[in-house]
């Protein structure tokens, strides 16, 4: 019998838990479920969450992407523009994997990515 899961986090390096909880909280309006001092852990949506733990020094490849899903790509993108959040281009589609998106920079460095998926997820 498959093990039953109740949710996933995944956790990431930050240099600046203040900085990260303004962009995650603040700025992108996810909600924080667990302040564990030097862990803070932010709920996503679905069971999912996103934790962010504080180091010394923080080096994630690029390869390394923290993906969040949602219908008003435009919407996201306009706030984190409005906040001075770096990306890398405008929304744009993706055909190859068919979804709508665009590359931003935490405040750690981290790449977030922000997409659209042309058809529904199957659950």
């Amino acid at each position: 019998m498959s093990p039953t899961f109740d949710a996933f986090i995944g956790f990431y390096p930050t240099t600046d838990l203040a900085a990260t909880h303004r962009f995650y909280v603040g700025t992108l309006g996810l909600t924080l479920a667990r302040d564990q001092g030097t862990c803070h852990i932010y709920a996503v949506a679905g069971g999912g969450f996103l934790g962010f733990c504080l180091r010394e020094a923080v080096t994630l490849p690029p390869t390394v992407v923290l993906t969040l899903v949602t219908d008003d790509v435009d919407g996201v993108y306009e706030r984190l523009m409005a906040a001075g959040v770096t990306a890398e281009t405008a929304p744009k589609h993706n055909a190859e994997y068919g979804i709508y998106h665009f590359y931003a920079q935490g405040p750690s460095g981290e790449r977030v990515e922000v997409q659209r998926f042309d058809e529904e997820l199957l659950h």
